[in-house]
């Protein structure tokens, strides 16, 4: 799926990385999340979910080579359904959706002016259809926020993607791009999410990021803004893999924003806790295997043992909400139109499975400073999982905090961590325990604990 590039302070093997910063150097102190960057986090789950032209024709098509291009007349899904794909989406827990109105083909899902390769030209609804509103109107049904996914950089149809491109063939592609993102951008309402994959080529690169952040600030301000442009607020980053496994300790503060394409797996993007920036990540990853046809992020019949179990969402949980970043996980629609059934019947034990879990805690509590201690009850109970939610809103405070438990009359040390930020979940082994006490062993300014509570999760 991912195209990107990634932007930081250093030069590694394919990857530039530069520095940006939203609003200009700020104080430490003053670094906070927006308010949609807090209601982002408090979302923790969401979806992206993929339908293009490839799945139609997944052997002849051949990604950058236009004459392979599938015909526009092959595209007849029989039961589209956005409704299936929403309520699958919020049997999962998901809060929000981010569809990918154009991906790598070029194929738009909604019926632009730009071109001629869209849904407006294929047999599906005579012509007359509109999978981003059908999307946008399945959102507001089952309450989920709606959000669009644009490759800018990539497009099969105009060649775009490479370095090859002529100065003229760049002005037109441009031209293509900021007339598609204006009619996706103010033809379908508020959008939660802006999603950018492979960030956007500069301006002084032969770009359109200064228009694009000038479409932004004019029509969806209050998105959020996954890869977008540096000068833009709302910003989100990418964790540095698409294995649902974020990399720990995890910063909402940080000095870059990634622009990368996901194809290569990049360490080291932590995050730091004293940043220049609020940029929260969030961690995408396939429902099918990363080994799968397109990464797992497409779908392809017969590859069910792709898929992957609810046993490995469940684990995914803990590695991205668990460690202060939003879980996005991908759904490949297939052929017909449809979320399959197998993942469908997944989706929804995952989230079954994750609201048994955490839905009602044993016991908790709040606070501010730098000691909290959790009363459990009058006797000893089973403990084996913490959660911690600073209120983000006074900032990431917490820089390393250890879990102790009152066992045989003294405190015992159950576990320990570095960042939190708006949550984080942690496993360690079963103790018996009338209460636990949270410290706070290094933190920037006086920590405020938004919630601290105690489970007993039954091992699968």
């Amino acid at each position: 799926m991912m195209k990107r590039i990634i932007w930081s302070v250093s030069i590694t093997a394919l990857f530039v990385l530069i520095i940006s910063n939203c609003s200009g150097k700020s104080l430490k102190s003053n670094v906070l999340p927006t308010s949609q960057q807090e209601e982002w986090a408090k979302a923790e789950i969401g979806v992206i979910i993929h339908l293009d032209m490839n799945i139609f024709a997944p052997d002849t098509y051949h990604s950058g080579q236009k004459e392979t291009l599938p015909p526009l007349s092959i595209f007849h899904p029989s039961k589209l359904n956005t409704d299936q794909w929403i309520a699958a989406a919020k049997s999962a827990g998901a809060k929000y959706a981010v569809l990918v109105a154009k991906h790598g083909t070029g194929f738009s899902l909604w019926p632009t002016k730009a071109n001629d390769y869209t849904i407006s030209q294929t047999p599906w609804k005579n012509g007359k259809g509109d999978v981003v509103s059908d999307f946008i109107k399945s959102c507001k049904k089952y309450g989920l926020r709606p959000g669009i996914y644009y490759s800018v950089n990539y497009n099969t149809l105009y060649e775009a993607g490479n370095n090859n491109m002529s100065d003229s063939s760049r002005k037109g592609y441009n031209e293509i791009v900021l007339k598609q993102l204006t009619e996706l951008w103010t033809h379908y309402g508020k959008l939660f999410e802006i999603w950018f994959d492979g960030g956007i080529l500069p301006s002084s690169k032969g770009g359109v990021s200064d228009q694009i952040t000038s479409l932004i600030k004019k029509y969806q301000p209050q998105a959020i803004l996954f890869q977008g442009p540096p000068s833009c607020k709302n910003l989100i980053r990418w964790v540095g893999n698409e294995k649902g496994n974020a990399p720990y300790p995890m910063w909402c503060r940080s000095d870059t924003t990634t622009s990368s394409n996901g194809i290569l797996e990049i360490k080291g993007l932590n995050g730091n806790p004293d940043g220049d920036i609020w940029c929260p990540a969030e961690s995408d990853f396939p429902s099918r295997s990363k080994s799968a046809w397109e990464g797992g992020w497409f779908w392809r019949a017969n590859r069910e043992q792709d898929v992957i179990p609810v046993s490995t969402l469940i684990q995914r949980y803990y590695t991205t909400v668990g460690r202060n970043t939003n879980m996005l996980i991908g759904m490949a629609i297939d052929t017909s139109g449809q979320f399959p059934e197998k993942e469908t019947a997944i989706f929804n034990e995952f989230g079954k499975e994750i609201k048994k879990q955490f839905s009602k805690s044993i016991a908790a509590t709040k606070g501010s400073g730098n000691e909290l201690v959790l009363k459990l009850g009058r006797h000893p109970v089973k403990i084996n999982t913490i959660s911690i939610m600073e209120d983000i809103a006074k900032g990431e405070n917490i820089r390393k905090y250890s879990i102790e438990a009152w066992i045989n009359n003294k405190w015992e040390s159950v576990c320990e961590g570095i960042s939190v930020g708006h949550k984080r979940i942690k496993n360690f082994h079963t103790v018996q325990t009338d209460k636990l006490r949270l410290k706070i062993l290094q933190t920037d300014q006086t920590p405020i604990i938004k919630s601290f509570a105690a489970y007993d999760i039954e091992e699968h």
